[in-house]
């Protein structure tokens, strides 16, 4: 990975790097709020609403580890930037889809953009820093995803009947298009590059895909990944149809069940480069979240968005952790983080859109309340994979330059 940046450099690109991820992630869940007009627009249901939901997923899922490989050809800035700015035109494109197949064609390339420019960012931001410093600026770029995501849910949930869910998907995709502009423009042309070696990358896979852990950590949070995005998307319509809360009240209550992510992102972050208890920490925290959705079916709007909370903070915490663990994997060269980082990603993601899918079937099926309990129970049930995870040893992490010494059990 690069030399560190010198500090106002590495200030100013994470700065609009975060901005961009923001960005990222409104374009990412304000179809949520837009799923009872598109559903009246073109015919559709619950079911096809949880298929226009995944098949973002989907794009995003199948193109983590290309992303990763076109990162190490590239240099991560190239790759991430002209992702965000594909999520940005293929979401504005989307705005004037003639058909409801046309426009899950929109989704799927927006989330291509998003593949393209997560993983590379990751490693982006880290190697803005030295080792012991990543944990902030890492989980204050997972958590800016939080932020663009609540506003994501609450805004259109507001503007959609003013000006209709064309506007709110095009107007957020142009204003994703304009930071990826200043983002260009701001993030220096050789931030992210590996300095040179003298020898050539071994032959045969890279061993990012071949390293367990990466498998292990995929596969244990394909159900958070499903629960996370199926809860942004559809607590909004679950408040206006079976609640009976105004546009106001169920974009509130989305808001909860994303912002207060942004906390947990760096509390996570700073957890995970101080303390080498990962699966630990990631079983207790996915039971805890996994808990209130439990409730959330008799639970009144307030309730309601208490629970949010809770759940947006745990799987912030759990996303920083994910992100900062690959940076102390010495099996991993450094310049295949980004790949590592994709690899379960793309796992998660692929996963998580089946059970998107599968969430809209059950709510078309068993409705909202049973739906909610089987979501919850999904959650906890992918955790059985982290068995595999490799413990981090306690010698390696206190020998890791600038990290901190692990605390005592």
């Amino acid at each position: 990975m690069a030399a560190p940046a010198d500090e106002r450099t590495a200030r100013q690109a994470t700065g609009i790097l975060i901005a961009v991820r923001a960005g990222y992630a409104y374009n990412w869940f304000n179809v949520g709020p837009a799923l009872v007009p598109i559903g009246a627009a073109f015919g559709v249901g619950p079911a096809e609403w949880g298929l226009l939901v995944g098949i973002f997923l989907v794009g995003a899922g199948l193109f983590q580890v290309p992303a990763g490989l076109l990162a190490r050809r590239f240099g991560p800035r190239q790759v991430a930037l002209a992702g965000a700015g594909l999520l940005g035109v293929a979401s504005a494109a989307s705005a004037f889809a003639p058909s409801f197949d046309l426009l899950l064609t929109g989704r799927f390339v927006a989330g291509v953009g998003a593949a393209l420019f997560f993983s590379p960012a990751i490693g982006l931001v880290a190697g803005l820093y030295p080792p012991g410093r990543r944990g902030l600026p890492v989980g204050a770029f997972s958590s800016a995803f939080s932020a663009g995501a609540a506003l994501g849910v609450f805004l259109p949930a507001l503007f959609i009947p003013e000006i209709g869910w064309r506007a709110s998907l095009l107007y957020g995709g142009v204003a994703l298009a304009a930071l990826t502009v200043a983002a260009f423009a701001l993030v220096p042309a050789a931030a992210g590059r590996a300095p040179a070696v003298a020898s050539p990358p071994a032959p045969g896979l890279p061993r990012a895909l071949r390293f367990r852990g990466a498998w292990a950590i995929g596969l244990a949070f394909v159900g958070l990944e499903g629960a996370s995005f199926a809860t942004g998307q559809f607590i909004v319509p679950f408040g206006e149809t079976v609640r009976g809360w105004v546009a106001a009240v169920a974009g509130a209550v989305g808001l909860l069940f994303i912002l207060p992510s942004v906390v947990g992102g760096p509390i996570g972050g700073i957890v995970a480069e101080r303390r080498p208890d990962h699966r630990t920490q990631m079983v207790v925290v996915t039971v805890a979240g996994a808990a209130v959705l439990v409730a959330l079916p008799v639970a009144g709007p307030l309730v309601a968005a208490l629970l949010g909370a809770v759940f947006s903070f745990t799987y912030g915490f759990l996303y920083a952790v994910m992100y900062v663990i690959p940076h102390f994997w010495p099996e991993v060269p450094s310049d295949e983080v980004p790949l590592a980082i994709g690899l379960f990603n793309s796992i998660q993601l692929a996963g998580g859109a089946l059970v998107s899918f599968l969430f809209g079937l059950l709510v078309a099926r068993w409705t909202y309340g049973p739906s909610w309990v089987a979501l919850a129970a999904i959650d906890v049930a992918f955790l059985v994979f982290l068995v595999a995870l490799p413990a981090t040893r306690r010698d390696v992490w206190a020998r890791r330059p600038g990290a901190a010494a692990p605390a005592p059990p």
